[in-house]
């Protein structure tokens, strides 16, 4: 991942950025973290939001007389097929309407909000996956004219100088998608994975915001909440109980972690002052110690050509939380 890490400028007491995925579920509120980001950036702290929004793509391609479209990878992951009619949607949805909404709204709080989508200033950037490897009816085939990509380089220069003038960056997807020719195409992102692309360049703390309360041991007990991950025995208990929609959060924090990230934390979008709640130690904390020196990049274990896994291939981001998750076999 290209995009050094960058001073974001000191927050207070030098503490660091806060990065934070706000994602776009029916079931995730995001009023609590509109409050919680006023009042950090009102208190010096620097935040970058980044946000998803499936539910809304769905209900704008269904307004333009079509189907949400998803598929399934070979290695078992759902996400959505971004063909040019659903690239369109997805563009208006995302970078039109939710992010022009969200970002409207943190002003409303006094946050001076900058809105932002992966294209502007090449904020997030990588190759274009045209054809993903999908399975139909059982069997593995190659499905052409996608719309995706897998984001190799954040732009940190642009948002810290945002954040070092003040300002608070609401990005979204799509991400700039080279072509081979030299072209740029707008194309899909994964949420969760483009926040952590951002915290690992900035050095920011990450938090992920869901609907559940973190990473449960048994995923139908809430009351076995792991709380924190510092060592790699422990980040490997935290990826074995990770199931569905989680597995994709924790894919992320681990990629945050590899690019520079001190630590990221999974918690409730839906509890009192959320983000503080969460830096605070509420949810399921992973810690850069938890990582294994040798273990490879992270990058690669979420590789695209496992995207032709529709992690990579859709915004399968929150239709990982868990109330669409039901809708969609908690696949994403």
């Amino acid at each position: 991942m290209s995009g050094e890490r960058t001073d974001a400028g000191d927050g207070p007491a030098d503490e660091p950025p806060v990065v934070v995925k706000v994602g776009g579920a029916k079931a995730v509120d995001p009023a609590g973290a509109v409050g919680d980001v006023a009042h950090l950036a009102a208190n010096g702290r620097q935040v970058v939001v980044v946000h998803g929004g499936s539910t809304v793509v769905d209900e704008t391609i269904e307004r333009l007389g079509m189907e949400p479209e998803y598929v399934e990878s070979a290695s078992g992951v759902t996400g959505r097929f971004t063909d040019a009619e659903t690239m369109e949607a997805f563009t208006m949805a995302m970078a039109g309407k939710l992010n022009t909404e969200l970002t409207a709204r943190f002003r409303e709080a006094g946050v001076d909000a900058v809105g932002l989508s992966g294209v502007d200033g090449g904020l997030l950037s990588g190759p274009r996956k045209s054809a993903v490897r999908v399975v139909e009816d059982g069997k593995k085939k190659i499905r052409r004219g996608e719309h995706s990509g897998r984001i190799e380089s954040v732009n940190a220069d642009l948002l810290s100088g945002l954040l070092a003038d003040g300002y608070t960056p609401v990005v979204s997807p799509p991400m700039a998608g080279k072509e081979g020719d030299g072209g740029v195409t707008p194309v899909n992102a994964d949420a969760d994975r483009a926040a952590a692309a951002v915290a690992g360049a900035l050095g920011a703390d990450l938090v992920l915001l869901t609907d559940v309360a973190g990473v449960y041991a048994d995923p139908d007990a809430p009351d076995t909440l792991i709380e924190s991950a510092a060592a790699p025995d422990e980040l490997a208990a935290v990826e074995d109980a990770a199931e569905g929609f989680m597995g994709k959060k924790v894919m992320a924090a681990t990629e945050a972690l590899s690019g520079g990230s001190g630590r990221v934390v999974v918690a409730d979008a839906n509890v009192r002052d959320p983000i503080v709640a969460a830096l605070g130690g509420e949810g399921t904390t992973i810690e850069r110690s938890a990582l294994v020196d040798d273990a490879g990049d992270a990058d690669d274990a979420g590789d695209a050509d496992d995207a032709g896994d529709a992690d990579d291939a859709g915004d399968a981001d929150d239709a990982g939380d868990r109330s669409e998750a039901e809708t969609e076999g908690e696949t994403a």
